[in-house]
């Protein structure tokens, strides 16, 4: 990824950086430790999807950059996906040469949909879009029920903390919004059986190199929020350290039954060990933020 400025080769156990070898740290019953706190508040001001006049400009100039907006960020209509779109309510995050957090397809933006996948989402619900006549109009995510695996590691304008435990045989995934924690056995055993279906799936992992891969499978249909799955989607996140401060990202989701080919989107997270995850006070179902959404989608009828 040409945005990291780095240059990563994989020697036995030692990774180079800027022309210095490093050697990743261990856990004391030797996997590789990618524990701690990596917020992915730094990349804030990257947009899910690249602005179609970019092309496949996957990074911006010296001179582009230098002619950034104020607060250093690009803009587009996929900039909603992060959050509350109010400046009071965001941290724009680091200056950043990335153009989008999608990286496949080249031009940076999704694949066509499948007729089906067109269907299932448009059929998402979606407050934003409305109608507002009852709970199930809202999505999961504004239910406080679930950001999906793939939508709680994207960063959002708020709570975008996300914490790393590992212990022998599994690591734990924390996500600041919604509270989500996902654990990832590591020990080979399968996937649950196909009836079981869940927003965050069903995760499974294993050791390739100094890279956590982990499959996720069985996700309920329409989950993903704001991105349709099929209950046939996969997923594959490779979670990589390459310097002391830094984790690469990179997430394949594959779902022929909702998209003409697989995408990819991968960005960087800097560990941060003053970050705290605090509690997400938002319980499942948002009781008083729906009688407010509600309550003034009523008003607006009047």
């Amino acid at each position: 990824m040409r945005c990291l400025v780095v240059v990563m080769t994989l020697v036995a156990s030692t990774v180079l950086v800027h022309g210095q070898h490093w050697t990743p740290p261990r856990t004391p019953w030797g996997d590789p430790d990618i524990q701690g706190y990596w917020p992915g508040v730094a990349m804030l001001g990257v947009p899910l999807e690249r602005p179609a006049s970019l092309g496949d400009k996957a990074t911006l100039t010296d001179e582009e950059f230098a002619q950034l907006p104020e607060k250093r960020r690009l803009t587009n209509a996929n900039d909603a996906f992060f959050g509350e779109s109010r400046d009071h309510w965001r941290d724009y995050g680091k200056p950043q040469r990335q153009t989008s957090l999608l990286v496949d397809p080249p031009n940076g933006r999704f694949p066509q949909l499948t007729a089906e996948g067109a269907k299932r989402t448009a059929a998402i619900p979606n407050e934003a879009r409305g109608p507002l006549n009852g709970p199930a109009n809202v999505g999961p995510q504004g239910r406080c029920i679930s950001r999906g695996a793939f939508g709680s590691m994207m960063p959002i304008g708020n709570s975008s903390g996300n914490q790393i435990i590992q212990a022998p045989g599994l690591v734990v995934i924390r996500n600041e919004m919604i509270h989500e924690a996902r654990v990832v056995y590591l020990d080979g055993r399968p996937h649950v059986g196909a009836a079981i279906d869940e927003y965050m799936g069903d995760s499974r992992g294993r050791w390739q190199g100094q890279t956590l891969v982990i499959e996720t499978t069985n996700f309920k249909e329409g989950g993903g929020v704001n991105r349709a799955f099929s209950r046939h989607a996969r997923m594959t996140e490779r979670f990589t350290r390459i310097d002391e401060r830094t984790l690469r990202y990179e997430v394949t989701v594959d779902d022929p039954q909702t998209w003409s080919k697989p995408w990819t989107v991968t960005f960087p997270l800097e560990q941060d060990p003053s970050y705290y995850i605090f509690e997400f006070a938002c319980h499942e179902g948002n009781y008083w933020s729906m009688r407010s959404m509600l309550g003034g989608a009523r008003l607006e009828d009047k």
